[in-house]
């Protein structure tokens, strides 16, 4: 089976806003167009080895995981996945609204809901069941790739049915601002982090869009192909 395309289904906000721009200069790349952006300003400065530590979130683009990527399985189309997403955008429902904070996650730092929000854990729910007859079955190198780290049973029996190990109870949502610290390392780059974020006065942000991103080959990153407001109830 073809490795690429690959696909995902991300919360990305408007590229017009101001948490879209904090994430894409950070990271250093715009998953609207799929070009690189210049760092925002002294970060390289602020946070030593701050481009190689943005590598893995640079990849994949300013973004919260719904769906995480998938290969197309036999008989499906990039347009069928399309025409699906648009009617699910377009589903009325409870817009998920959350209190943003910047927090360590295991080895890496993230914008994440200061607690629980039921809606989005329902909202990522449906993002998983709904569009997964358009996953292709995960190949023996990528169930490796998703298990590198030690999985509890549970987990393990998600990756196997939908596979991706964190949904359903294991979903958090994140949205990556650097990768893989050393402990060390973590309290002070998070505090950097969070300052700069604390700066844009955020005091809420509404997860109302869906968005589709293409990954066409190793080399590339994942660029935003389709989006969608999503429909209130």
């Amino acid at each position: 089976m073809p490795q690429y395309p690959r696909y995902a289904i991300y919360f990305v906000p408007s590229v017009a806003s101001a948490l879209y721009r904090f994430g894409a200069e950070l990271i250093g790349y715009d998953a609207y167009t799929g070009q690189p952006l210049p760092f925002v300003g002294g970060i390289e400065t602020e946070i030593e080895g701050w481009k190689p530590l943005t590598a893995d979130p640079r990849k994949y683009g300013f973004h919260a995981t719904l769906k995480a990527p998938i290969l197309l399985t036999l008989g499906k189309t990039e347009n069928e996945l399309t025409a699906a997403m648009q009617e699910f955008a377009q589903t009325p429902r409870s817009i998920p609204v959350i209190v943003p904070t910047v927090r360590s996650i295991s080895s890496f730092i993230a914008i994440v809901p200061d607690g629980p929000c039921p809606e989005l854990q329902k909202f990522a729910e449906d993002c998983v069941t709904e569009f997964d007859s358009f996953r292709a079955p995960l190949t023996n190198p990528d169930r490796e790739r998703r298990n590198v780290s030690p999985l509890t049973d549970r987990q393990i029996k998600y990756l196997d049915r939908w596979g991706y190990p964190y949904v359903f109870e294991e979903f958090r949502f994140h949205m990556t601002l650097a990768g893989s610290l050393p402990a060390e390392r973590l309290g002070p780059v998070t505090e950097v982090l969070r300052k700069r974020f604390a700066a844009l006065e955020l005091k809420s942000i509404p997860i109302d869009r869906l968005a589709l991103l293409r990954q066409d080959d190793a080399a590339s990153g994942f660029t935003l192909i389709h989006h969608w407001p999503l429909q209130s109830a």
